[in-house]
């Protein structure tokens, strides 16, 4: 079974056989479900908004809610839940004055993630890029990530945030290389699509999509890149 970005062609791997990437200059990671689990955190912050919009709390029973607001940008989940467009602004509103801050205590670090991290780091340049807005510079800060990644892309920063591929091009094009010189590691249909489009080779953690490799934990890049 093969999966196609553009031109080129990839094997899907499960960990059954190694895969390496040559040529690899930035591996770029997205955040939520890759770099932390961090379902509890998004989730009351959604019902902190519905709170504030006099509205019943969401059901995390609700598999395709919790998917939407776990995947999309903050204004693309409350669009979702609002379909009134005053009462939508005003949900956007309250989400502005919110404090994410008070939330990251419930977010949780992959395991092996910052061993990973200082393994990469002295030897390929990373990035973030994730559908946060505002939040994510504070994440990395009070993760003490920060120092690891030279460029950091959100959905505040572009037009068309994932699963368009304006925020990936965005992260090649600060770096000033093409789209087969990085690595995209996602776990959702939305950052698959992005990556697709884009034309960058897609890892898929801890998810079972279209992609040059699925893997379970992090330390399975490092046998990608360093051992290629």
């Amino acid at each position: 079974m093969t999966c196609c970005y553009r031109s080129a062609t990839f094997p899907i791997f499960q960990n059954e056989e190694p895969v390496t990437v040559k040529n690899c200059k930035v591996v770029i990671y997205d955040c939520d479900g890759v770099m932390f689990d961090s379902f509890e955190a998004n989730l009351e912050f959604y019902q902190r908004i519905m709170a504030l919009m006099n509205k019943p709390r969401l059901d995390r029973e609700n598999t395709e809610h919790m998917r939407i607001l776990h995947t999309y940008s903050h204004r693309e989940v409350l669009a979702h839940f609002f379909s009134d467009n005053t009462e939508c602004n005003q949900a956007i509103q309250h989400a502005s004055q919110l404090d994410y801050k008070d939330l990251v205590p419930l977010m949780q670090m992959e395991e092996g993630f910052l061993d990973v991290l200082k393994i990469l780091h002295p030897k390929i340049d990373l990035a973030v890029c994730t559908n946060r807005s505002t939040s994510m510079d504070m994440v990395l800060d009070s993760f003490g990530l920060t120092p690891y990644f030279s460029c950091v892309m959100t959905a505040a920063k572009v037009q068309n945030p994932k699963p368009h591929p304006e925020p990936l091009l965005r992260v090649l094009k600060h770096y000033g290389i093409s789209s087969g010189e990085a690595l995209f590691i996602g776990d959702s249909e939305v950052d698959c699509q992005a990556a697709i489009a884009a034309g960058i080779p897609f890892v898929a953690y801890k998810a079972e999509l279209t992609a040059l490799a699925r893997i379970n934990h992090h330390g399975d890049i490092v046998n990608m890149l360093i051992h290629s």
